[in-house]
């Protein structure tokens, strides 16, 4: 029986400022037998310009660089229509500087001490589609929501359906693992997500999981 071909490799791309963190994070990196390193970047800018150029499934993202920094860079990728999933890398003390990154579109963020092998685990799951979202900052994004106007629009147009897609979202499943739950095919669980993000006027999944959090639309509320 013929082996099955090995599944592509997630391709990553590193930005930050410091060598010796890119240097460390390729190091482990490397050995994942489903993880890529395709570049480097040593700051925002340059970042913006790797990733437009090496098309990588995922940007591993430092928030405090000199210059364009992480959050600015984010938002040129997004103007741009690159479709790379960022995940941004901060401290335990920069906690408020995620938010703007999320908001931005960010896939969601890491702390910088985190353990080599849920590092590796984080990238898998922002490549399948996930939200990394930790309760301490999604509650201050939760926060913020509340006291800003408008702020998406009201749910009542909504299907059943898309409540029901909408409340797995925020539960933190890809759409594979939605298509599989609802018993769908992953090309109408896309129809249904970018059905959501239109008519509630939100601009990516990280938005929409807010939305059903603070709507009680999740398996946990």
């Amino acid at each position: 029986m013929a082996e099955a071909p090995p599944r592509p490799r997630i391709r990553v791309l590193l930005v930050d400022d410091h060598q010796v963190v890119r240097r460390g994070l390729r190091t482990f990196l490397e050995v994942q037998d489903d993880i890529e390193v395709v570049g480097e970047a040593a700051d925002g800018e340059e970042g913006v310009a790797r990733a437009e150029e090496l098309a990588p499934d995922v940007v591993l993202m430092d928030i405090k660089m000199p210059g364009t920094d992480g959050v600015e860079a984010l938002r040129r990728l997004r103007a741009l229509g690159n479709p790379a999933r960022v995940l941004i890398v901060t401290s335990f003390t920069e906690q408020r500087t995620v938010v703007p990154a999320l908001r931005a579109g960010a896939a969601g963020y890491v702390y910088k001490d985190i353990d080599p092998e849920a590092l590796a685990g984080a990238i898998r799951s922002v490549h399948a589609g996930h939200v990394l979202l930790q309760p301490e900052v999604a509650g201050v994004l939760l926060a913020q929501e509340e006291q800003a106007p408008g702020g998406g629009r009201g749910g009542s147009s909504l299907t059943e359906r898309e409540r029901e897609v909408l409340g797995l979202i925020a539960d933190g499943r890809s759409n594979r693992e939605i298509a599989r739950a609802l018993v769908l095919s992953e090309k109408t669980v896309k129809t249904h997500v970018s059905n959501i993000l239109m008519k509630l006027d939100l601009a990516d999944r990280t938005q929409a999981a807010l939305w059903a959090v603070r709507h009680g639309l999740t398996d946990s509320s």
